[in-house]
């Protein structure tokens, strides 16, 4: 089988990454083995395939944060041969070698049965990213964001959370106004379903009043940093913000009266890595009823193996639009 493998250089400290063949008997043990079908491209593959492999724990390494595919051997009663299953975090690709690979051996309490309504391609098309995204429209909803309320804000809209945020808000009736600091994805968001296009430089402003107008019945930000300070001081009475990225920062400027207090804004924080099994299978319930999958097609950069060490350096340089999907066996 092939796979991508990671190498660092000892004396150097440098890593490398190349397509290598390798057998099932270099696999981690665990419960299930999984013939791998698609992967994607994330920030922290980026990170994992790039020169500094911050996030790797352990080499050679195997990148790739998500996967689906079939069934091949389990041992858990849960997972029959044919089935197919979709993993996404508990640090896969990271801490434990992961789908950029033909076959995977993954716990099976990681893994989560793909739904009627979607295949493992479109589960990739989604990946990571999109799991996040319908995490964070779902804690929105527990805090009582419903059509009607007024529009929704996407921070980092062209990405992959803020592509499939985008298109499952605007296809469950809500108006979107997406944020961008490119102007030529305006097609592209218009496309998704987004009614109003942000310019970044609108929200990363400085400005030193403590509350702005309101504007926004609710925001889901991959961006945070400035941005979700500003964005903050806009949010409407009793609102909420799901917050699922830093890549603006960590800091962000504001009082603590405002607008937490005055307003009563919700500040959400979203992490999809160590989800419960419950919320990861209905997240995906949802994603395969909610999301148009003819909005997905417009989302996709189809990829290789041999073309992911380049792939990684353009995400973290913010040159990907929407869902890399790998196919690890083209």
């Amino acid at each position: 089988m092939k796979a991508l493998l990671v190498r660092k250089d000892e004396e150097s400290g440098k890593t490398s990454a190349a397509v290598e063949d390798l057998t099932e008997a270099d696999l981690p043990e665990a419960e299930v083995t999984v013939a791998v079908e698609y992967s994607t491209v994330n920030y922290k593959d980026g990170l994992c395939i790039g020169p500094g492999g911050g996030l790797v724990r352990k080499y050679p390494h195997v990148p790739g944060i998500d996967f689906a595919g079939t069934v091949e051997e389990s041992s858990d009663d849960r997972y029959k041969p044919g089935d197919k299953v979709v993993l996404t975090g508990w640090r896969v690709g990271e801490a434990h070698w992961g789908g950029y690979s033909q076959k995977a051996r993954v716990r099976a309490d990681w893994l989560v049965p793909l739904p009627d309504g979607i295949d493992t391609r479109q589960a990739m098309a989604v990946g990571t990213a999109g799991l996040t995204a319908m995490l964070a429209i779902m804690a929105l909803e527990d805090h009582g964001l419903a059509p009607g309320h007024g529009p929704v804000l996407v921070t980092g809209a062209a990405g992959g959370v803020g592509s499939v945020a985008t298109a499952i808000l605007a296809n469950l009736g809500h108006e979107v106004a997406a944020v961008t600091g490119r102007p030529d994805q305006g097609a592209y968001l218009q496309e998704l379903g987004a009614t109003q296009i942000v310019p970044r430089d609108e929200l990363t402003e400085v400005t030193r009043k403590p509350l702005e107008s309101e504007m926004w019945a609710g925001c889901v930000d991959a961006v945070a940093g400035a941005m979700l300070g500003r964005v903050l001081k806009q949010m409407k009475y009793g609102s909420s913000v799901a917050a699922i990225g830093l890549a603006g920062g960590a800091a962000i400027e504001g009082a603590l009266i405002t607008p937490f207090i005055l307003r009563g804004v919700n500040l959400l924080g979203i992490d999809s890595v160590m989800q419960p099994y419950e919320n990861r299978l209905r997240a995906w319930e949802r994603i395969a009823r909610d999301l148009p999958m003819d909005k997905l097609e417009a989302m996709v950069q189809p990829a290789t193996l041999s073309d992911l060490p380049g792939l990684g350096r353009d995400i973290l340089k913010g040159q990907v639009k929407g869902r890399v999907v790998v196919d690890v066996n083209a």
